[in-house]
């Protein structure tokens, strides 16, 4: 048996083909009891077979195997449930025949309450607290229900039979096609499912109301949750229905199920996840409450919904061989899902956010800590740990960078049309799909496809892009005439790594219409620029990257870098190439290649802004270097929030505290962001007016003056004037929170207590995330705390450190790490923490431990960088006080 243990892979002597899975809730004593008959295919001589189970009690005197075409039953002389590596063994005394026979294994287990595996979740009905049964299997955790091979590659069908309490609903992947009521209990059994990786099963079982509609073809779509709250499912319902249609168009294949059932659960670790036929949510991101959410929530109810019903056909249909591939699913589906966005809401904009992916992707992706696109995977301990922002991100944007690329080769480059089509890259998917239909495929096979639909080496120019870790900055400089450029892998740190990429470039100069585009293969290469006119005049300015299209950062020489800025300030940009500018200079000025005097005069040229992304990525960025700053020269953190209240005060005097007739959602969203920096940056006409609307509010819920989308800056607003001594804003605050049951607006509240500049309260609130008034799943909203609030969250974190670590699993504790680390900027912290976790590292944590050290060594590097710049001083001075 021992030859089993630590493998990353199950043996593949025996393949399952069909499961008959009965399973017997209780509710009440968080128990369940169940049976499995799994088709097993003996392919090769052996006397074991090999599974996953984990944290199973087996019935052992049940477990046999009985061979094809045979009276004769075998039983395992042996079972053992090695925990460790969550597999079952079961040694038999014979030799198993070849060919397909049945295993048969009862089995119990517990409802956890980690949201892995088979769990229970708590919900009211009726004033009573009541428990709900939910499955959460990826990535590894369907052998938490049931004995099974819990790898994506081993696909088969599943009939599934459910014993429950007879007043309850109970779902799962497929259609009902029988239910018996016998006194309290009902026994519902479901129609078989086709193939299928075992992270795709799903079972639901509670108190719900639903809304429902039909596509036009005759798929029946519902939204479950909890009872009282239908209404809240109608916008997520017609999002679910006409994306089906247009990803059936896109796609060139039906949706695959005859149902398809969305539900939200109060108690979910992620975000949202694809089961077949049964996709589960959190609330926060599949309701939508008229009256109560904000324009945001709205925006992220329908691009989750898009993201997971792309996964019904990028993922389920067609299923990643192994988790290395794991971004063929996320990326495609974080990708598409702007597609389908953008086709339901064009007014939306969305494909100016996705830049806020590209921007993450590329974050995540310029530590030394990151990894490749297609990463190794050895044991299911490290799964969690890729559902990051290089598999959804940095994997989406290289799928956009290429069909841009394939765009340009078409003829089609700029066209608007063209990018809302994606002309070149359906058929190619929808070949791709129809081949590997029901079955695995790796990275190779989707750049196979889409070469042989283009006619490009895809394979070739991917290849740098997935298999290596990393991205290029590519430095252009004038020189006679032309246009030297050179690209070198590129660090937060300011260090360079030796990765070489094949990089689409695209510029433009002096307008959109003189365009160039080429595949920069080499470390260096020269352009010509004379059919550019490209002269003194400073409207001949060069960007590079247009559109941001390409997963890549850019640095300008002084001259060029300048004409940019006169460019910005002229309003000659796109605001997809102003957002580019910016990010790209951040980044270098992280990075210590660019001072942070030049940052700051670049950010002042956009006093004017008004794309909402672009001023979405301004606050964040003035955030970020406020909060540096207040390490580096605390001395000058007057000047440098003037600065930042000067650069948000003529969007803010715009948009004004109220909503206008007709506005737009970008506006709404817009809004509340610049309102919320306003207050944090001390602003005090800002905090005087939140202060004002908080107080009608709280005597009113429904009172006009504080609608959804400005009730975050008003909540943070009136925390920055709480103290140990002046508790009433928190106490208002808590009691809000008491008194909602709409989970976006508890995230909105625990978010804001968090940002108090008192330690004392900062404390109490991260006390408060850990208490039962706070759903485990959002304990991690109140982690992003004040600058003041910094080292109290370390202690608390070292505190609570082994009560998380049991509590959390999953995606969520390596999140606890992340926010209480990251934001640190001092090389003796960097030993506090790696002394702290010596001897507390796990899997689950590793990649993100690493990756929290890594940032706040760059941040006390870059603390030490500005407390060298000796005219930083006087430049804030002047932008402080600037007279417009």
């Amino acid at each position: 048996m021992e030859q089993f243990k630590k493998q990353p892979r199950l043996p593949k002597f025996a393949v399952p083909k069909r499961y008959d899975l009965r399973l017997k809730p209780d509710l009440s004593a968080c128990k369940f009891t169940g049976s499995v008959s799994i088709d097993v295919d003996v392919v090769a001589d052996t006397r074991f077979i090999v599974l996953n189970a984990a944290e199973l009690s087996i019935n052992t005197g049940s477990v046999s195997f009985s061979p094809p075409n045979s009276s004769k039953v075998f039983e395992p002389s042996k079972v053992d449930l090695v925990e460790e590596d969550e597999i079952l063994v079961l040694d038999f005394a014979d030799t198993l025949p070849l060919g397909v026979g049945v295993l048969a294994i009862g089995f119990e287990g517990t409802l956890n309450e980690k949201m892995k595996g088979f769990y229970r979740s708590v919900y009211e009905h009726n004033g009573e607290k009541k428990n709900m049964a939910v499955t959460q299997f990826e990535p590894a955790d369907a052998r938490r229900c049931f004995p099974c091979w819990d790898e994506p590659a081993c696909k088969a069908t599943f009939k599934i039979t459910l014993d429950v309490p007879s007043e309850l609903v109970a779902l799962s992947n497929m259609p009902v096609i029988e239910e018996k009521v016998n006194g309290p209990l009902k026994t519902i059994s479901y129609q078989e499912s086709p193939v299928m990786s075992t992270y795709l099963v799903a079972i639901v079982v509670g108190l719900f109301d639903y809304v429902e509609d039909h596509t036009p073809d005759g798929v029946k779509v519902r939204v479950y949750c909890q009872v009282g709250k239908a209404n809240q499912g109608k916008f997520a319902l017609e999002v679910a229905v006409g994306t089906l249609g247009l990803y059936k168009d896109y796609f060139a294949v039906p949706y695959p199920l005859p149902k398809l059932d969305m539900i939200a659960i109060p108690d979910f670790s992620s975000g949202a996840m694809e089961n077949y036929g049964l996709v589960t949510y959190r609330e926060t991101l599949l309701l939508f409450d008229e009256q109560h959410s904000a324009a945001s929530n709205k925006q992220g109810v329908a691009t989750v919904v898009a993201h997971e019903l792309a996964h019904q056909w990028f993922g389920n249909l067609v299923t990643m061989e192994w988790w290395t591939d794991l971004w063929l699913n996320e990326g495609f589906a974080t990708w598409v899902s702007y597609l389908a966005t953008d086709s339901l809401f064009p007014e939306w904009k969305i494909w100016t956010q996705f830049l806020d992916e590209t921007t993450n992707g590329l974050t995540l992706d310029g530590l030394a800590e990151s990894h490749p696109i297609e990463v190794e995977v050895n044991h299911a301990a490290e799964i969690d740990e890729i559902f990051d922002d290089i598999s959804y991100s940095k994997g989406a944007s290289v799928i956009r960078m290429l069909q841009s690329y394939l765009d340009i080769l078409a003829g089609n480059y700029f066209s608007e049309v063209c990018r809302r089509r994606n002309d070149g890259m359906p058929k190619s998917l929808a070949s791709y799909i129809k081949k590997h239909a029901y079955s695995n495929a790796k990275t190779e096979d989707l750049w196979a496809a889409l070469e042989e639909g283009s006619g490009e080496p895809v394979t070739k120019l991917m290849n740098t892009w997935t298999k290596q870790m990393g991205y290029p900055v590519v430095s252009v400089k004038v020189k006679d005439q032309k246009l030297e450029f050179e690209q070198s892998q590129f660090f937060s740190s300011g260090s360079h790594g030796d990765g070489q990429w094949v990089i689409p470039i695209t510029l433009c100069c002096g307008s959109y219409e003189k365009k160039k585009s080429f595949l920069l293969q080499t470390k260096l290469e020269t352009q010509d620029v004379k059919e550019f006119s490209f002269d003194s005049n400073k409207s001949s300015w060069i960007k590079l990257n247009v559109d941001q299209t390409g997963f890549y950062r850019v640095k300008y020489d002084e001259e060029l870098a300048a004409r940019l800025r006169y460019a910005i300030e002229n309003k000659l940009l796109t605001g997809t190439d102003r957002f580019g500018i910016l990010d790209d200079s951040f980044a270098l000025c992280m990075a210590r290649q660019l001072p942070l005097t030049s940052l700051l005069a670049l950010m002042a040229a956009y006093r004017e802004e008004h794309e909402y992304t672009v001023l979405s990525n301004l606050i964040s960025i003035t955030r970020k270097v406020g909060r540096i700053a207040a390490d580096a020269r605390p001395d000058l953190m007057d000047n440098i929030n003037q600065f930042f209240i000067n650069l948000f005060q003529y969007s803010a005097e715009k948009l004004g505290w109220d909503a206008k007739q007709g506005e737009s959602h970008l506006d709404a969203m817009l809004r509340g962001e610049i309102l919320t920096a306003l207050a944090v940056f001390g602003h005090k006409e800002t905090l005087n007016e939140a202060s004002r609307r908080f107080d009608a509010f709280l005597n009113n819920r429904n009172t006009p003056l504080l609608p959804p989308d400005i009730r975050k800056a008003a909540y943070v607003a009136v925390m920055q004037s709480v103290t140990s001594s002046n508790r009433t804003g928190f106490e208002s605050l808590l009691r809000v929170y008491r008194e909602t049951d709409l989970s976006q607006e508890k995230i909105r509240i625990l978010g804001s207590l968090s940002s108090s500049p008192d330690p004392t309260i900062v404390l109490e609130v991260l006390k408060f995330s850990l208490s039962p008034e706070v759903r485990s799943q959002d304990a991690i909203y109140g982690l992003r705390v004040s600058k003041e609030g910094r080292e109290v969250a370390w202690t608390w974190l070292k505190d609570n450190w082994d009560y998380i670590e049991k509590t959390f699993g999953g995606f969520l504790i390596s999140r606890f790490v992340s926010e209480v680390v990251s934001p640190f900027a001092s090389f003796e912290k960097v030993k506090e923490v790696e002394e702290f976790f010596a001897s507390r590292e796990t899997p689950a944590i590793a990649r993100t431990l690493k990756q929290s050290i890594e940032r706040v060594n760059i941040n006390a590097n870059w603390v030490k960088s500005i407390q060298g710049e000796k005219n930083l001083g006087e430049a804030l001075q002047e932008l402080a006080y600037r007279k417009y």
